[in-house]
């Protein structure tokens, strides 16, 4: 018996084969092109290997509402060709079998939740912070839906005096992707977030925005750990600087042992680069 696991994300598209533990036997990664040109790629890679359940995490925002008749549908989307696809009706006609769909940043925090930064946790979320960002959130070991799932990168932060650089979303003027993704990065500097010297004082501007958004998700989630992943985290200084500011923004306000200690708090991902597929493949 075999599984299925595949994490839509904005860039690439990674299909991955399970065996009856579900562990990865088999993987393959397509550019995240068109419908058209991308799903008969990804259906004729599952049809292959003739597998009995499907897991999908996919970029948002998305339906994830298991009871609404459009189940699995990409909902207003940057990817403009992708608005209105839906994944599961896709996915189950094609392959015949169960199919489960998911946002990829619920299915990463599910990953570090079974098996990376948040095993042996109740609660925790899981932030990516790179060309977007989005985060999945647990509690009492349930990944978080509503009405569709928490869209933790457009929340809006209080911008630090002096910034006047035209925030990148193009909803909003002051959300955390706007100001923290890698997007504005580049706009800050005119660079790849990869080619930023370690010493730019931009480290420092992207280093707060985070912060303020982590002291958000602490004081309305209630979590034990954040976990922050994705290309933007990569630059593993950030992680002091975080710690410094959220400490300082919290201003001792939660009296709680996790917080007091953000080197144990705001930790990196365990997995790495993986926990989405991961999270994917078990999601059923």
């Amino acid at each position: 018996m075999y599984y299925g696991a595949l994490e839509a994300g904005g860039t690439k598209m990674v299909c991955a084969i399970g065996d009856e533990n579900k562990n990865i036997i088999d993987r393959i990664s397509i550019p995240t092109d068109t419908p058209d040109q991308s799903v008969p790629v990804m259906i004729d890679y599952f049809k292959k290997h003739n597998i009995s359940a499907l897991g999908i995490g996919t970029f948002g925002p998305a339906n994830v509402n298991q009871n609404s008749p459009s189940y699995g549908t990409i909902l207003k989307s940057p990817k403009k060709a992708w608005e209105g696809f839906n994944f599961y009706k896709t996915f189950s006609e094609a392959l015949k079998c169960l199919v489960v769909v998911d946002t990829d940043v619920n299915a990463a925090a599910w990953g570090e939740f079974l098996f990376g930064a948040l095993k042996g946790l109740r609660s925790g979320m899981y932030l990516t912070i790179g060309t977007g960002i989005g985060g999945g959130v647990i509690a009492d070991g349930h990944l978080i839906h509503g009405m569709m799932h928490p869209e933790t990168g457009h929340i809006l932060i209080p911008r630090r005096d002096g910034d006047g650089t035209p925030c990148s979303c193009r909803f909003h003027q002051n959300c955390a992707e706007g100001l923290a993704a890698g997007p504005m990065l580049e706009r800050r500097t005119g660079m790849k977030g990869k080619d930023i010297p370690a010493d730019s004082p931009v480290w420092d501007l992207e280093a707060y925005y985070i912060a303020e958004a982590l002291v958000n998700y602490t004081m309305c989630y209630s979590v034990e750990r954040i976990v922050l992943g994705g290309g933007v985290m990569s630059n593993e200084f950030l992680f002091p600087m975080i710690r410094k500011y959220y400490t300082e923004l919290l201003s001792g306000y939660i009296d709680m042992p996790q917080v007091k200690n953000p080197d144990t708090y705001i930790v990196p991902a365990k997995l790495e680069g993986n926990q989405g597929i991961i999270g994917a493949m078990n999601l059923f």
